[in-house]
């Protein structure tokens, strides 16, 4: 296969490789098995006491916003709305999220950056929300105004805004973490997940079982929560993902990009046109309450809510697609300098040949094999997104050069040692040695030849790295590392 072109299916399960430098093995049988437990792992950053002081002000913040919802909504339900309540919005919250994980698994963010912004859509978004749109109520009201105006001027434009705080704040303090459009709609998304959850329990546990229920008895509660259920979280679940989504695509454009003036503004029409989308999402009810026309709501919802829906969602989808293919178009040029071969890049270029790998090295060394194999999936994905960021010029600050070259030298290395519990170990194929061009193969009788990577990875190869050369870091444009030589000479029997 040449670096440069996508591979062809069915041959990921037999791709084999050896660490650069590793001497050539004299036979294809497997080597030692690593220590049991010593698995690589990725670098981890260190918690100093500024991180640990300021990540202990983020947890108390959010759980002082948790401890506020929770005693306004025990307040204003009482005690048996609220658990019914919460029990009814927290069912289809799995459905989502996992959604938004399956969204995220070329690159998966971290699991505490997820349950930040999960927790700070719960919690923090739906404490200042409450706050201010049950002020403006109380305005609307004292100066002769109808209450709806409250969700159509200020609901949008203060919920959409308190979404999005949390995740603009790890695109400011944590925008390494960003990949992109597909990390803006996960952390976005999941924001607005959890502010959903705790506005169902309102409209669950409030407007559902206690209204029901104070004039009619439990069981007209319990089909008020069935019916709210119904249109609220099976019809229109989707609404508040949809409405923040627009700003995840404004801050993964934004955390892409070189261009100050983009940095800027992307965010600022992503927040506006989810904020546009709000409004007019609770205009509908309000105009069709107000004329009597359900067909107002029936024309919303099918001529702007559906098509949008449809829009975000094959966006969502090609955005993916295009995270995995991300791989073959950055990793090539370590395929030139010696650190990868062809097949390994073009076995990172969709799901099924990433599950193809981890089939194989399950079957070749175990248990520790699928998990070393996960661990260099992920360091390599991270390795294409980092390249990526260095060819768009990201990195503007020499400090932030200096940590990505750092970076990148932490990625090879761990790609190195997870590489090292899966190689040497399938007898199925020939041994050779990938030199940045050419294979040069060793066969089981003692013959050697040199032969060109074939236009598709049709016949992998348990693939020797010659001696690894400097990292790519920021080196001039077109150049690619010295290539290393053979470890012995192309043709010698």
């Amino acid at each position: 296969m040449r670096p440069d072109q996508p591979a062809a299916d069915g041959y990921a399960d037999r791709m084999a490789d050896t660490p650069p430098g590793a001497p050539l093995p004299s036979s294809p049988l497997p080597p030692a098995v690593p220590p049991a437990g010593a698995a690589p792992r990725m670098p981890l950053r260190r918690l100093g006491w500024r991180r640990f002081l300021v990540l202990a002000g983020v947890v108390l913040f959010i759980a002082a916003c948790a401890v506020f919802m929770v005693i306004r909504l025990g307040q204003s339900l009482g005690l048996d709305a609220l658990l019914i309540g919460v029990v009814a919005a927290i069912l289809p919250v799995p459905v989502l999220v996992a959604c938004f994980l399956w969204l995220d698994r070329y690159e998966p963010e971290p699991l505490k950056y997820l349950i930040f912004c999960f927790a700070w859509g719960a919690f923090v978004s739906t404490a200042a929300s409450l706050t201010v749109n049950e002020f403006a109520a109380g305005r609307f009201a004292a100066w002769g105004l109808p209450a709806a105006l409250t969700g159509v001027l200020v609901a949008p434009f203060i919920e959409e805004l308190t979404k999005a705080l949390g995740p603009i704040l790890l695109l400011v303090f944590r925008r390494r973490e960003w990949s992109g459009i597909t990390d803006g709609l996960v952390y976005c998304g999941l924001s607005a997940v959890g502010f959903a959850m705790v506005e169902n329990i309102l409209y669950l546990g409030g407007y559902g079982y206690a209204a029901g229920a104070d004039r009619y008895g439990p069981a007209t509660g319990a089909q008020q929560v069935i019916a709210i259920f119904i249109v609220r979280i099976l019809l229109f679940g989707f609404a508040h993902p949809l409405f923040t989504s627009m700003t995840g695509v404004g801050l993964g454009v934004a955390s892409r990009t070189a261009d100050r003036r983009v940095r800027v503004l992307a965010p600022i029409a992503g927040l506006l046109l989810a904020m546009m989308l709000h409004g007019t999402w609770n205009l509908l009810p309000t105009l069709t309450q107000a004329t009597g026309e359900a067909v107002i709501m029936l024309y919303g919802f099918l001529g702007l809510m559906v098509p949008v829906f449809f829009g975000t969602v094959g966006l969502a989808l090609w955005l993916r697609a295009w995270e995995g293919r991300l791989t073959e178009r950055t990793l090539p040029d370590y395929v030139r300098a010696g650190w990868l071969s062809p097949p390994e890049v073009a076995a990172l270029s969709s799901l099924g040949r990433r599950h193809a790998a981890r089939s194989w090295a399950r079957r070749v060394a175990g248990d520790a094999g699928v998990r070393a194999m996960r661990g260099y999936q992920l360091a390599a994905t991270r390795l294409a997104l980092l390249r990526d960021g260095t060819l768009r010029g990201l990195d503007r600050k020499p400090a932030d050069r200096e940590r990505t070259v750092a970076e990148e030298r932490q990625l090879l290395e761990a790609i190195t040692a997870y590489r090292s519990y899966f190689v040497g170990r399938d007898p199925q194929a020939p041994v050779g040695v990938w030199d940045g061009s050419r294979y040069h193969l060793r066969f089981p009788d003692g013959t050697q030849r040199s032969v060109d990577a074939p236009d598709e990875p049709v016949v992998p190869v348990p693939v020797v790295l010659a001696p690894p050369p400097p990292p790519m870091g920021y080196a001039p444009a077109g150049w690619h590392g010295p290539r290393p030589p053979a470890p012995w000479p192309p043709g010698h029997p």
